[in-house]
C-alpha cells in the first residue's frame, strides 16, 4: 500500500495553502462566523481553479480526477473553515455525484456543467421530523398524476437550503412501505408549492444555509426522477461518498486546531520560557497529532479503496465515526493549550470546537454508524424496531 502523495497532489495542497494565506482565509473564516453569511464570493475563484466538480465526468465539464483529490482539497480548505471548504465539498462528494453516476443524460447536461461553473448547486434532502436515523420511515411522498408526480412532505435540517438551485429529494413512491418504495427526484428552487422555513441558527457552522423544505402539491416531471423506487441501496452508496467528505472536513478542522496550538505553544511564555518546552503541553499536542494521523489513514483508506467510485460501507463508517470523535477531542485539547485565550473569540479554537461538534450528527450519527458496523462485523442485521 502506497501512502505517498503524487507530485500533482502535493502541488494541489501547496496551492490551496498559499491561496489561503494570500487571500487571508483566516480572517475570512472569522468574518463568516460573525456574520453568518455564506462565502459565495469564492465560487468564481474555485471554478477557475477547477475545484468545483473536480471528480465529476469530464464530458459534462467535470475534472475526472480521483476522489482522493477532492478529499485532499476539502481537508486543506477546512483547516481555515468548513464554510470555506463547503462549495468544494458539495460539488464533489455531495448529491451531484448521484446525478453523475445514476442520472439521465438530460439531467447530467442540465446540472453538472452549472455546478462546475459555480452557477448551480445541489442539496441532498433526507431528514424528516420523524425520519432521521430511521430513514426508511420517511413519509415525503410522490403520487403519480399523468406524466408527472405530485410531491408532498417536509424535510428538516437541509444543508444549503435556500441557497442551492436544485434539491435531491428522498421520497416514497406511492404507498409501498420500507426501503423498497424509496427513490430520489430532483426539485428545483422556485417550483410552485415548494417553499422554505426559517433559517436555522446553530452552535457552529455559522454561514451554512439550513432550513426546512416544505412541499405542498409540487408537480415533479417524470424526467426529474434520478433513482426510481427500489433504488434505495444505490442512494446509500452515494451517501457513503458524502460520509468520506464529512470525515475530510473533520481532518481539516482538527489540522487547523493542531497548527494553531503548535504556533501558540511556541509564542506563549510562562515561567520565563515558551510553554512548548513543558511536557504538560507537549504530550497533549502529540496526542492531538497521533489521533489526527490515525483518522487521516482511515479516511484515505476508505476513499482510495473505493471501487466504481464507492467506498465500502464498513470503511466509510469506520472513517467517519473515528474522525467525528477525533475532531471533538483535538479541538477541545487545543482550547486547553490556549488556556483562557482559547475561550475568547479573538482566537480561532473556540470556533473550531463549535464547528467540530456538528459532524458526528450530520450524515449519520456515530451511534447509527456503530450499529451499521456491528451488523457488518456479526454478518447479521439488527432490527432496531424490535
Amino acid at each position: 500500500m502506497d501512502f505517498n502523495l503524487s507530485d500533482e497532489q502535493k502541488m494541489l495542497i501547496e496551492t490551496l495553502r498559499t491561496m489561503g494565506e494570500r487571500e487571508k482565509f483566516k480572517e475570512l473564516a472569522k468574518e463568516i462566523d460573525a456574520t453568518g453569511e455564506f462565502p459565495t464570493q469564492l465560487l468564481g475563484t474555485y471554478a477557475e481553479m477547477g475545484l468545483l466538480g473536480m471528480v465529476l465526468s469530464p464530458e459534462y465539464g467535470g475534472g475526472g480526477q480521483p476522489a482522493i483529490n477532492a478529499i485532499l482539497a476539502i481537508e486543506e480548505l477546512a483547516k481555515f473553515s468548513p464554510m470555506i471548504a463547503s462549495s468544494v465539498f458539495e460539488s464533489n462528494v455531495g448529491p451531484v455525484r448521484a446525478i453523475d453516476l445514476f442520472g439521465t443524460e438530460e439531467q447530467k447536461k442540465a446540472i453538472i456543467p452549472g455546478v462546475c461553473k459555480g452557477e448551480q448547486s445541489v442539496s441532498v434532502c433526507m431528514t424528516e421530523p420523524e425520519a432521521g436515523s430511521d430513514l426508511t420511515a420517511l413519509t415525503t411522498r410522490l403520487v403519480e398524476d399523468g406524466d408527472d408526480y405530485i410531491l408532498n412532505g417536509r424535510k428538516i435540517f437541509i444543508s444549503g437550503a435556500g441557497h442551492a438551485s436544485h434539491y435531491f429529494v428522498y421520497a416514497r413512491f406511492g404507498d409501498k412501505k420500507g426501503y423498497k418504495g424509496i427513490g430520489g427526484v430532483l426539485a428545483e428552487k422556485g417550483m410552485p408549492g415548494f417553499s422554505f422555513g426559517r433559517q436555522e441558527e446553530f452552535l457552529g457552522l455559522r454561514g451554512m444555509p439550513s432550513c426546512d423544505l416544505i412541499f405542498e402539491d409540487v408537480r415533479i416531471p417524470r424526467k426529474n426522477v434520478v433513482i426510481p423506487e427500489g433504488g434505495f441501496p444505490d442512494m446509500m452508496l452515494t451517501f457513503d461518498i458524502e460520509r468520506c467528505g464529512n470525515a475530510a472536513m473533520c481532518l481539516g478542522v482538527a489540522g487547523g486546531a493542531l497548527e494553531a496550538a503548535k504556533t501558540y505553544a511556541q509564542e506563549r511564555h510562562a515561567f520565563g520560557r515558551p510553554i512548548c518546552e513543558f511536557q504538560g503541553v507537549q504530550f497533549p499536542i502529540v496526542d492531538m497529532a497521533m489521533k489526527l494521523e490515525a483518522a487521516r489513514l482511515l479516511v484515505y483508506r476508505a476513499v482510495m479503496g473505493a471501487g466504481r467510485g464507492f467506498p465500502s460501507i464498513y470503511d466509510a463508517a469506520v472513517a467517519k465515526c473515528f474522525a467525528n470523535e477525533m475532531v471533538i477531542e483535538v479541538t477541545n485539547t487545543a482550547m486547553q493549550v490556549f488556556g483562557g485565550y482559547g475561550y475568547s473569540k479573538e482566537f480561532p479554537v473556540e470556533r473550531m470546537l463549535r464547528d467540530a461538534r456538528a459532524w458526528c450528527v450530520a450524515g449519520g450519527t456515530v451511534q447509527m454508524l456503530r450499529i451499521t458496523m456491528a451488523s457488518l462485523l456479526f454478518a447479521r442485521r439488527f432490527d432496531q424496531r424490535k
